[in-house]
């Protein structure tokens, strides 16, 4: 810009010299005043010398700022360079950073994953101590009993040595005692030729039985023990099943305990039972009392099982054994009660008819995981406890049903939070009690309750959208409708993850009758076995219509209340 200003600038006076010595020509004529044009016209050459002079300067000044110019340019380009060199390298730096956010994402999940399997192994740590505790008291008690057997041993093996010695003497008594019976009968046959004389008394000659004396293996110890007697074949031929239990003997009765999973109790029980009729009539005082049996679950699984052997009904959950409970609370995402039933012993059976103060004996004190393990047991009846009714893997299957939702486990749907791109949550449902029951027949679970489960912080608005939006299409509108109908509801209250479960308190006209009437844990079972009448939180409804198709018999028992139900609106009118 500067060269180009001084370039303009030599030119304009160039032209005015020019424009002057044309002027000076013009008007230069012989007058009077000569002298002051000469003077004039010096003047004028000097200026014209000076501007020569000025515009030579500004020529090499128009040099000098050309010869900068173009090292500008030179250093322009050559920072036009290093701009694009640093523009790529910002562009490697950003993907570089958008990776390390997707790694750092990815290490979060593990992290959160880790310290929950931290938590998981330290309280195995430290009910692993309380076993080992156990565990030392139990390797004393059999150090003891090792001492003893061995004292035992040696004084066996004294009688031994002793019951030898004895042994040899009466051989050799016995052998006098047979030569002198033999020289008796050699003189008798000596002095009576004609007559043949029995000894019918001696106790020495008598001849023995060849089969008695054959030496046979595989035979029983005479010191083997009733463990040692019970054969496989004779285990379940001796519990004939078309024998009543009434009739069983002590050893049928004991053998049955230990199949039961209460072989604890056996040894008392020896002490105790005659027969099946002395645990058929006692009450659970008498279980506490004669067979030490404290915990109140293990009264209530015996009670149940005598209880189906008099009614003689076939219950299909007492195929379900305390094993397969355990691997049932893995799948309904509960696995950290596994211990408490598995001490508990609880089947099949009594699953269905487990109590609210049950779970609290069971240390299930969240009214979350009540109800998780509510709508489970509910499947459970649906589904006639079929042992393989949840569905742990996901199918082919693009859009799934509500029906299919209620049988998923809590793997299926941590694959379901993969398969919607929340796999960074998913394994926060480890041991959250969420699985397709829960989700489907609890009418306050929502996708808020969800977002607390998953651990999504609510300033995260566009995941929580998205997830409510992924949950009314999992759902189905029908049972999101009524999630909603129930949520508007007036008195309702939202489910959270911290409520707990109280047990509940006698108030002081109920002590009165305790001692009356019986009790009825009917209309406290966490799960009524009246499949046809939901419960809810209290509230007996019927079966929305997203649930429709879970099972048949629920479907007739729907139609037939609701037939119920109009033809008592279509009679009222009459009347």
């Amino acid at each position: 810009m500067m060269g180009t200003e001084l370039h303009n600038n030599s030119m304009n006076v160039v032209e005015k010299l020019h424009l002057l010595t044309l002027f000076l020509k013009a008007n230069l004529h012989p007058n009077s005043s000569s002298e002051s044009y000469q003077e004039r016209l010096s003047r004028l050459e000097g200026d014209k010398e000076s501007l020569i002079l000025q515009v030579s300067v500004l020529t090499d000044q128009v040099e000098a700022q050309g010869l900068k110019i173009s090292d500008l340019e030179s250093s322009l380009v050559e920072h036009q360079h290093k701009l694009n060199s640093t523009e790529e390298m910002l562009q490697q730096e950003l993907l570089h950073r958008t990776s390390l956010e997707t790694q750092k994402l990815s290490l979060m999940g593990e992290v959160s994953y880790l310290k929950l399997k931290l938590a998981d192994m330290e309280g195995r740590q430290t009910h692993g101590a309380e076993k080992q505790h156990n565990a030392e008291g139990l390797l004393k008690e059999l150090r003891i009993l090792k001492d003893k057997v061995e004292l035992l041993e040696d004084q066996k093996l004294q009688y031994e040595k002793k019951l030898k010695a004895t042994k040899v003497k009466k051989r050799s008594l016995d052998l006098n005692g047979v030569i002198k019976e033999a020289s008796g009968i050699f003189i008798l046959m000596v002095y009576s030729r004609s007559y043949r004389l029995r000894r019918t008394q001696s106790g020495g000659l008598q001849a023995a039985d060849p089969d008695a004396g054959q030496f046979k293996r595989g035979g029983l110890r005479a010191t083997a023990g009733p463990r040692l007697t019970r054969t496989p074949e004779s285990d379940y031929s001796a519990r004939d099943m078309n024998i009543p239990f009434s009739q069983w003997t002590k050893e049928q009765v004991c053998g049955w305990l230990e199949d039961y999973g209460l072989g604890q109790y056996v040894n008392l029980s020896r002490q105790w039972v005659d027969n099946g009729q002395t645990l058929l009539a006692a009450t659970p005082q008498d279980f506490e009392k004669e067979m030490g049996m404290k915990n109140p679950l293990h009264r209530k699984k015996l009670q149940f099982a005598l209880k189906a052997f008099t009614s003689k009904t076939v219950e299909k959950s007492a195929e379900l054994d305390h094993i397969w409970v355990t691997r049932w609370l893995d799948d309904i995402g509960l696995p950290q009660y596994k211990d408490q039933f598995h001490e508990a012993r609880v089947d099949g059976r009594m699953i269905q008819y487990l109590t609210v103060n049950d779970l609290l004996t069971l240390k299930v004190t969240s009214q979350l995981h009540h109800l998780s393990i509510k709508c489970a047991i509910h499947v459970l009846h649906v589904n006639k406890f079929n042992p393989n009714c949840l569905r742990r893997r996901p199918e082919e299957e693009k859009q799934p049903s509500p029906s299919d939702v209620v049988q998923w486990s809590n793997h299926r749907v941590m694959e379901w939070l993969r398969a919607v791109d929340l796999a960074e949550y998913a394994p926060n449902l480890r041991g959250s009690g969420v699985h397709g029951g829960l989700i489907i027949l609890e009418p306050r679970f929502s996708s808020e309750t969800l977002a607390l489960l998953l651990n999504i912080p609510p300033q995260k608005t566009l995941l929580r959208r998205h997830l409510a939006t992924a949950f009314s299409a999992l759902v189905g509108p029908q049972a999101m409708q009524e999630k909603r109908e129930y949520g508007n509801a007036t008195g309702h209250v939202p489910l959270t993850t911290t409520a707990k479960v109280k047990p509940k308190k006698l108030g002081f006209t109920q002590f009165s009758h305790l001692r009356k009437r019986k009790p009825d844990e009917s209309a406290d079972y966490i799960c009524p076995i009246d499949s046809g009448a939901l419960t809810v939180n209290g509230i007996s409804r019927l079966p929305s219509a997203a649930l429709r198709g879970l099972s048949p018999s629920l479907e007739r028992q729907a139609k037939k209340l609701e037939q119920a139900g109009t033809k008592v609106q279509t009679k009222s009118p009459k009347q």
